[in-house]
């Protein structure tokens, strides 16, 4: 089970994050681009993925799945926290961040991940 301080701890160590309000959430930024929002009333993680990790990270835990609607076809995709382990949840943050992050920032990431 991950934790609102584990996901924040994460997604801060990743270079040149903002945190900004979005409606009823906190969005964590890239250059003004969302890659996550955290929905604390129902403890739920939204990212931004592409479609290939969208379905592999699906078919990896029921806890990550496509939102209902066109966003979710897009490739936004719903993590309920108290669910999903840690390891598998920086996974997914990991690759949101790269998905929405400037080639340099992304590949700084991917190069620290070998």
């Amino acid at each position: 089970m991950a934790t609102f301080g584990a996901l924040e701890k994460t997604i801060l160590n990743f270079p040149e994050v903002t945190v900004e309000p979005h409606f009823e959430k906190i969005s964590f930024r890239i250059k003004k681009k969302i890659f996550a929002t955290f929905d604390e009333k129902n403890n739920k993680v939204t990212v931004k993925l592409t479609e290939i990790d969208q379905d592999n990270f699906s078919s990896l835990s029921s806890s990550i799945y496509p939102v209902d609607n066109k966003w979710g076809k897009q490739g936004w995709t719903f993590i309920e926290l108290s669910e999903v382990n840690q390891d598998l949840l920086t996974k997914t943050l990991t690759s949101a961040y790269c998905e929405v992050a400037p080639k340099k920032l992304s590949e700084q990431i991917r190069n620290e991940e070998k």
